[in-house]
C-alpha cells in the first residue's frame, strides 16, 4: 500500500488596500498591500491617472498598516 503524504492547508492573507492622495493631480489613488515584503516598505510608483511619481510608504503594525506617499522631484 503507498504511503500519501498529508497535504497541508496553508492560509494566505487577505488582499488587503490602501489610498494615497497624488500631490500632482489631486486623485486618490487606491494600492493594493503585500505583507510578505517586509514590515517597512518603500517603492516608487508612478500616478496612474497623471503619471507623475511618488515614493509610497507602508508601515505594518500589527493588523494596522500606516501608508503615505511623498511627491517624487
Amino acid at each position: 500500500m503507498p504511503m500519501h503524504k498529508k497535504s497541508k492547508r496553508v492560509q494566505r492573507p487577505p488582499e488587503v488596500d490602501a489610498c494615497y492622495t497624488c500631490d500632482h493631480c489631486g486623485e486618490e489613488i487606491v494600492i493594493p498591500l503585500d505583507r510578505t515584503e517586509g514590515n517597512h516598505q518603500e517603492y516608487v510608483e508612478d500616478c496612474p491617472v497623471c503619471c507623475h511619481p511618488h515614493l509610497i510608504h507602508v508601515d505594518f503594525e500589527g493588523e494596522e498598516a500606516r501608508v503615505w506617499a511623498d511627491a517624487e522631484a
